[in-house]
């Protein structure tokens, strides 16, 4: 399994080189500081994550979903914002988001959540993708 993990992001890593020479390397960067706060923030030992009471699953759910929706708003900006890579920004998201339920296996007192992935962190990506269409959508003109 470990392996095969191994060889998804070295195809990953791969994939998103070549992208990045076509691009404007300066358009990662936001993309790349959401991905470091998103994987500090589950570096966290469960024992320094604060308890929101009745509403700590809300919360805690919601950052997930909120976390991969700017994520998602920043590789589809550094994708140029074209339309026809909408799916790619989703990919990368989708795959940073495995990758970060992978991580969390080894934090003291965290455990990995494919539905936390396939759930929430999708929720936030796909609501990214569409607000940001939208929104892209009313400043054309007509």
């Amino acid at each position: 399994m470990a392996f095969y993990l191994i060889d998804v992001l070295r195809k990953l890593l791969y994939l998103t080189v070549v992208i990045m020479k076509k691009s404007k390397i300066w358009n990662w960067l936001p993309a790349v500081l959401t991905m470091a706060v998103i994987f500090w923030f589950s570096s966290q030992p469960a024992d320094n994550l604060p308890i929101f009471g009745w509403a700590d699953a809300l919360v805690k759910k919601s950052g997930h979903a909120l976390g991969y929706a700017i994520l998602t708003y920043w590789y589809w900006y550094a994708l140029g914002m074209d339309k026809r890579k909408r799916w790619l920004a989703w990919l990368f998201a989708i795959l940073y988001a495995l990758t970060d339920e992978f991580h969390q296996s080894f934090v003291a007192g965290r455990h990995p959540s494919i539905w936390d992935v396939l759930i929430f962190d999708n929720l936030g990506i796909l609501l990214s993708l569409w607000l940001a269409n939208k929104y892209i959508k009313q400043k054309r003109p007509a």
